[in-house]
């Protein structure tokens, strides 16, 4: 894993989900032609399920430590991504195939699109109180800290932040940073602690019905240089480096 994001995490990983309005008709001829087509661009995306939920998967073989892609179709809506992509030009690619064959073969229109978003995630392996090294990593000089860390509290059980700002006036672009905790509370009370991403996830997203509708490769790229953007000047060095620093300390 090479991308300059990847090097700051135990798993770094990238997705895109476009929701509809009006949910797919998912004949049997649609999807098979959309697959092959993704197919002969990425000929190792060759492993085709169907869930019992009717979603169909289209994806690489998953082996531990290498990167894979994968794409999904819910009735109603389209989702793709990259585990462990070797560059973001990569990335970039498949996005561009997938949305540019998507409208023909899936009969996507504007009109029909609520809001596309792009999701960084950036994984970091602990063994211990997730939401314990959330608070006092991120907490400790703050108002919260009078509650996360006083004496009453025997132990911090949840502290997953989560927040949302627009990166426009019209609020048609947003952006969105979650940390996700896996700590339960019974490895809290037991302190017996399996090892467990904790995860730090942008959501940059984008709404239709402001201005031209443009084509969802142009959106898609505009979310691409965003999320750059804000993972690089404010996720990475406010959350993901402090919370890696923190656990590098307590191993």
């Amino acid at each position: 894993m090479s991308t300059i994001f990847g090097a700051l995490c135990n798993e770094y990983y990238v997705s895109s989900r476009l929701f509809l309005k009006l949910e797919l008709t998912l004949q049997r001829e649609t999807i098979l032609h959309f697959f092959d087509t993704i197919r002969r661009e990425f000929p190792d995306m060759r492993k085709f399920r169907r869930r019992d939920s009717g979603t169909f998967m289209l994806e690489e073989e998953p082996i531990e430590g290498l990167s894979r892609r994968w794409l999904r179709l819910d009735p109603g809506s389209l989702r793709f991504g990259y585990y462990a992509p070797p560059d973001l030009d990569a990335v970039r690619a498949m996005s561009d195939v997938v949305l540019e064959h998507a409208p023909y073969h899936l009969t996507f229109s504007d009109i029909d699109f609520d809001y596309l978003e792009l999701i960084y995630g950036f994984d970091l392996e602990y063994r211990g109180n997730h939401d314990q090294l959330v608070a006092e990593t991120l907490y400790s000089d703050h108002p919260f800290a009078g509650i996360l860390m006083s004496d009453e509290t025997a132990h911090i059980i949840e502290c997953q932040p989560y927040f949302g700002i627009a990166l426009t006036p019209e609020c048609d672009l947003q952006a969105y940073v979650e940390v996700k905790s896996r700590t339960s509370s019974f490895e809290v009370r037991t302190g017996e602690y399996e090892p467990q991403p904790l995860s730090v996830f942008l959501t940059v997203r984008k709404y239709w019905g402001f201005g031209a509708p443009g084509t969802l490769v142009d959106a898609q790229r505009q979310l691409f240089e965003r999320a750059d953007d804000v993972a690089a000047n404010k996720v990475v060095p406010v959350l993901v480096n402090p919370l890696a620093h923190a656990i590098a300390s307590r191993s």
